[in-house]
């Protein structure tokens, strides 16, 4: 018997699909410490939003206006939709993405 893929692995032993192991592909908006907004995309959300607040390998802009709150986020299934949305949202006035932020808390 020859080596099995890792996915045939995980298929035989779990009885799932490794596709159920995938991370959400999120689009967030976060609002900085001086009140300004900052649109980001990724796969893991809890690290990506530890990254912000407390590692180096957040994003400067981020980076320099900690603490960072999740204001808001949506869910894509593949990256480019998520990349595509993020890129939408970045094009934004401020106005725009508030009243998305108040959309999906009420």
């Amino acid at each position: 018997m020859g080596l099995r893929p890792l996915s045939q692995l995980i298929k035989l032993r779990t009885g799932f699909h490794p596709i159920n192991f995938a991370m959400p592909n999120v689009v967030y908006i976060l609002e900085c410490a001086d009140g300004t907004l900052y649109v980001g995309s990724t796969n893991d959300l809890r690290k990506r939003l530890h990254q912000h607040n407390y590692l180096k390998s957040g994003a400067h802009y981020t980076k320099i206006r900690r603490p960072v709150t999740l204001r808001h986020s949506e869910t894509f299934k593949t990256l480019n939709q998520a990349r595509r949305r993020e890129c939408e949202i970045k094009g934004w006035k401020r106005n725009k993405k508030l009243e998305l932020i108040d959309k999906s808390n009420n």
